[in-house]
This record gives C-alpha cells, sequence and structure tokens, in this order.
C-alpha cells in the first residue's frame, strides 16, 4: 500500500464498528496502521422513512463512500446487502472478506420454532422478503415493523416478559412481608432470590430491555444470524435457524464489502482480504437481484452456496402479502457464474417474478408512511 495509515469508513453502530474492526485487523501489519473512521450516514438520520425507500438510494451505504471519493478517507466497510446493485464507476468492491453465516433465525425469549408459535404470534421485522416469508408459511401470524440495531431488537423482545416477572418478583416480595408477623402463615416465597438480587444478576442489555416502554409485544423477532453472532448476543435469546432453502436469504446478507476507488489501493485490499468463495457467491446474488431490479421494493431471497464445480443457487420472489410466490433452484456452472446468473433472472422474469416486482413497486409508491419504519443493520 502507499501509505502507513489507511483510513477506513464504517457506521458508528455497535455492530458496524465490530465489523470494521474484523476488516482493521486483517488488513493490518508491521507495515501498515489501519484506523477506523465514523461516518453517519443518512440511513441514520432518516429514522422514519421506510426501508424500501432507504433502499433506493443506498441511504446506509453512500454516506461512507463519498468519503472516500472525495479522498477524505481511504476506503469503507459495508454489509453486503445494503449496498446498491448500481455503483458510482470510479468505486469498486476492493475486498470480499470471508462470509459469515447467510441464515436467518427466529428470535424468541425461549427458543421457541417457527411451527410451535401460537396462532396470532406478533413476530417483529422491518424487512419486506422476511415478512413475506413468514406469511407464506404462517399466514396466522401478525407481523409488526421493528426498528432499531441488534441491540435495541433484542431488548425489544425481551422487555415484556422482564417486566412481567420483576412485576411477579415485586409482588411476591411485598406478599412475603405481610405474612412476616404472622405466625401461623404456610406462605412459601415463589423465587430464591430477592427482587434486588435478580437485577443485580441481569446482564447490561436485560436491565436496558426491563426500562423500555415497548409500543408493540412482540412474542418472536427474525434476525440475521450473522448479526446475532458477531454483536455477541446469541447466549441472551433462544433462536431457531431457518432453512435458507424456504426462508432463502438477503442478496449478499452474512457478507461484508470493502470499497475503495480503483487502482494500487483497491488491488492491495483485494490481495490481503478478498475470499474467492464468498465472491463468487456474493456476485451471483447480486448479478440476479441487478437483473431482476427489484432492489429494496420487493420481497426477493437469493442464496448461492459454491460446491465443487457448480454454485447451487435457490431464488424466491413473492408478493408482499407472500400469498403468491415464485421460486427456482439451480445449479450454475462456476466458469461462467455471472452469465448463468443473468440467464436465471431472465428465466425467473419470464416466469412471474418481473409481475410481482411490479406490484410490489407499485405498492410501494402508493403506500402510507406509517405501515412501516426502516431498519438499521442487522447483520
Amino acid at each position: 500500500m502507499s501509505t502507513s495509515t489507511l483510513r477506513l469508513a464504517t457506521r458508528g453502530s455497535d455492530l458496524a464498528l465490530r465489523q470494521a474492526a474484523t476488516v482493521r485487523d486483517s488488513l493490518a501489519s508491521r507495515r501498515l496502521t489501519v484506523e477506523l473512521s465514523e461516518v453517519e450516514t443518512t440511513g441514520d438520520q432518516l429514522t422514519d422513512e421506510l426501508i424500501h425507500r432507504l433502499g433506493k438510494t443506498g441511504a446506509f451505504v453512500h454516506s461512507l463512500d463519498e468519503k472516500v471519493l472525495a479522498g477524505e478517507l481511504d476506503a469503507a466497510v459495508h454489509s453486503m446487502k445494503d449496498m446498491p446493485t448500481e455503483r458510482p464507476d470510479e468505486l469498486v468492491v476492493a475486498g470480499v472478506p470471508e462470509r459469515g453465516a447467510a441464515e436467518d433465525v427466529l428470535v424468541t425469549p425461549e427458543g421457541i420454532d417457527l411451527e410451535d408459535l401460537p396462532e396470532g404470534s406478533v413476530v417483529g421485522t422491518s424487512s419486506l422478503r422476511r415478512k413475506a416469508q413468514l406469511l407464506a408459511e404462517r399466514p396466522d401470524l401478525v407481523v409488526e415493523p421493528l426498528r432499531g440495531n441488534v441491540d435495541t431488537r433484542i431488548e425489544k423482545l425481551l422487555a415484556p416478559s422482564l417486566q412481567a416477572e420483576h412485576q411477579e418478583r415485586h409482588e411476591a416480595e411485598e406478599e412475603r412481608k405481610g405474612e412476616a408477623g404472622d405466625p401461623d402463615s404456610d406462605y412459601e416465597h415463589p423465587y430464591e432470590q430477592d427482587v434486588e438480587a435478580w437485577f443485580n444478576g441481569l446482564a447490561e442489555l436485560e436491565r436496558r430491555a426491563l426500562e423500555r416502554e415497548p409500543d408493540t409485544e412482540y412474542d418472536a423477532i427474525v434476525l440475521a444470524k450473522a448479526g446475532l453472532d458477531r454483536a455477541g448476543l446469541t447466549h441472551h435469546v433462544g433462536t431457531t435457524t431457518l432453512d435458507p432453502e424456504q426462508f432463502v436469504p438477503a442478496p449478499g446478507q452474512g457478507a461484508l464489502a470493502v470499497t475503495a476507488v480503483d487502482g494500487d489501493l483497491a488491488a492491495d485490499i483485494n490481495d490481503r482480504i478478498d475470499d474467492t468463495q464468498t465472491r463468487v457467491e456474493t456476485t451471483v446474488e447480486r448479478t440476479i437481484l441487478a437483473e431482476l431490479g427489484g432492489g429494496c421494493v420487493a420481497p426477493i431471497g437469493i442464496h448461492a452456496r459454491l460446491a465443487g464445480g457448480v454454485v447451487r443457487t435457490v431464488v424466491r420472489v413473492l408478493s408482499q402479502d407472500g400469498t403468491e410466490n415464485i421460486q427456482v433452484s439451480r445449479d450454475l456452472p462456476v466458469e461462467r457464474h455471472i452469465d448463468a446468473a443473468q440467464d436465471l433472472a431472465a428465466e425467473l422474469a419470464d416466469r412471474g417474478a418481473d409481475d410481482l416486482i411490479q406490484a410490489a413497486r407499485r405498492d410501494s409508491e402508493g403506500a402510507d408512511d406509517d405501515a412501516a419504519t426502516a431498519r438499521e443493520e442487522d447483520e
């Protein structure tokens, strides 16, 4: 690299900083210092915009890339699935590190499976794709918007049950105090710990959840497994990994991308951190997405996995309510994976995917701004 210090742009959320730190550590060497520089993005500022409207402008991406294009910073770290398929010509995806888990997970306080959720359970997500796939599998569920980073979403999920337990413990404490002066009382306290000791034993995230006043009580939420893993929050909740053949992940989910101006620096980043398998898989996914043209306005899942000489690819395009569905699974030859991905996208369009995407676009343009809230990154 031509400089001894590389300035790496990142969003300022805890998860974004954790992800950027892994890239920093991979790039750093005895000859190179890598510094993280936090950038507030448009997506961070427009907290009431719809997820699909943010997606149209790459609101979580452009602010970082603008700093790189202006020469203020050298490179930027993004969650791959946030990135628009249309990119400035002078900017390249210089490095794609090895991918994390691509799957979605159902998150509940107790670890309940999707099929075991009671009828009418409230599931939180602001992803059109996740909502449509949930309703396709369980039309009896109530899917409600859920905004916030990973920590915030977990807190919103845990708040009702923790608050209920706190109330029960407090009432038991009061009842025990009331019975203390009665020698004939046979009252048995149901908890080994008093309220204070219980509270002191809670994790910081659980304490924050206890103080929340959630507008919606969620029975479950859906998150990206990679985000939950990277945030180190798996032990606070129960999770069930959703089958990626059925709950097809978003294109690029679980992967990171490092953007830089095309040139020597980009080539050097590529040499240091680019993972061939992840590059092939995400190229297939994003090529299909670009050809379909759905962006963030339609429920589209695309998941590719390199296995030997083929890229096993599943694509699922749904109506927003999950009642209509076009799904194709195909083994694409790795030696011509881009052309094969384009051909598969054309086949999907002919089979009805284009109609579903156009319908979703019309619904998006006429939607009420209060219908859903945007997301911050969850992976």
